[in-house]
């Protein structure tokens, strides 16, 4: 099998996710997005550590930045650390069940979004909202679902 085989499915799923993350929706479902991009990398990290990795996921967090108007950076530090962390653990995280995967999904969101928090407070100010953390429930509730759907496609592409 040819070495880029898939690999443009790859990039074509971390556009959808990105063109996901910056949809116009309403302000009251806006709240409770999931991470599209950071869900994506994870995904991708976890089945094909060596094609996706921190790089991937710190290009794909700068895109997030300029796309929604962060802080340059933010996103891309954010990602790359929970990227990190996934994949130095992606042989233990593939073996458990899909909703333990999708608890620690959870985990991750929430380190995502304290990250994210934390780096927002020392550059701007802002302060700590509860509410930023509907995300993490929704990616934990959207994960099972894309979890079936990329690797259901990675199988059919037979994408390594």
């Amino acid at each position: 099998m040819r070495r880029n085989g898939g690999l443009g499915f790859i990039y074509l799923s971390l556009l959808i996710a990105l063109l996901l993350t910056v949809m116009p929706m309403p302000q009251q479902v806006k709240l409770f997005r999931p991470d599209w991009a950071l869900l994506v990398v994870l995904y991708w990290t976890l089945a094909l550590p060596g094609r996706v990795n921190i790089l991937t996921a710190f290009v794909l967090g700068f895109l997030t930045d300029v796309l929604i108007g962060t802080v340059l950076g933010v996103n891309a530090l954010a990602f790359s650390v929970v990227t990190f962390i996934v994949a130095v653990n992606h042989l233990k995280i593939r073996n458990f069940s899909v909703i333990q995967q999708a608890l620690l999904i959870g985990l991750f969101l929430a380190l995502y979004h304290l990250l994210l928090f934390w780096l927002s407070h020392f550059l701007t100010g802002v302060y700590f909202l509860p509410a930023y953390l509907w995300p993490v429930l929704t990616g934990m509730l959207v994960w099972p679902w894309l979890f079936w759907l990329l690797r259901r496609y990675r199988r059919q592409f037979k994408i390594q």
